[in-house]
């Protein structure tokens, strides 16, 4: 990990800069953009993806510490997202099937009911703003490339792609 007391920085190249700040702007403006689209059906980003992961998991139903992970939010931020949802209908908490102590988040048939839309919606997004820009070779790196920064950050036991 790096820290101020490395004893020496390994200061950017101008060409490694310049990607730096490629993918930095880049990154965000591609939050706004996915953010934006998915605004004309009443919603987030950040919601979307929670209702999105819910309705691939069994029984639509996923522990929220499990679901904070998966989508790279903090458990606080995943509840205040869930809180949200619920007032929609979209989702309901429940205790957990075999840990009572635990939460689960549960989508509701209203919430699998504006799935559809939202996602259709998502996509064309992804295409437009993501996948049109650039070749299937581009992208398969990239996907490639991400993957291994993901693998590096990821805590141990942290969820990966596949719902656990």
């Amino acid at each position: 990990m790096a820290t101020d007391s490395t004893p020496e920085t390994r200061w950017l190249t101008p060409d490694e800069q310049q990607a730096w700040r490629a993918y930095l702007r880049a990154s965000r403006l591609l939050e706004v953009a996915l953010d934006r689209d998915l605004a004309h059906h009443g919603t987030q980003l950040s919601e979307y993806e929670v209702v999105s992961m819910l309705s691939e998991a069994p029984a639509g139903r996923m522990r929220m510490s499990a679901l904070a992970d998966l989508v790279v939010q903090s458990r606080s931020r995943v509840t205040h997202t869930a809180a949200r949802l619920e007032k929609r209908g979209w989702v309901r908490r429940e205790a957990c099937v075999d840990d009572r102590r635990g939460v689960e988040l549960v989508l509701t048939e209203q919430g699998r009911a504006h799935i559809d839309d939202m996602a259709r919606c998502h996509v064309n997004s992804v295409r437009e703003h993501l996948l049109d820009v650039l070749t299937p070779e581009e992208f398969r790196d990239l996907g490639h490339s991400m993957q291994k920064i993901r693998d590096a950050l990821a805590e141990p036991g942290q969820a990966g792609d596949a719902i656990r």
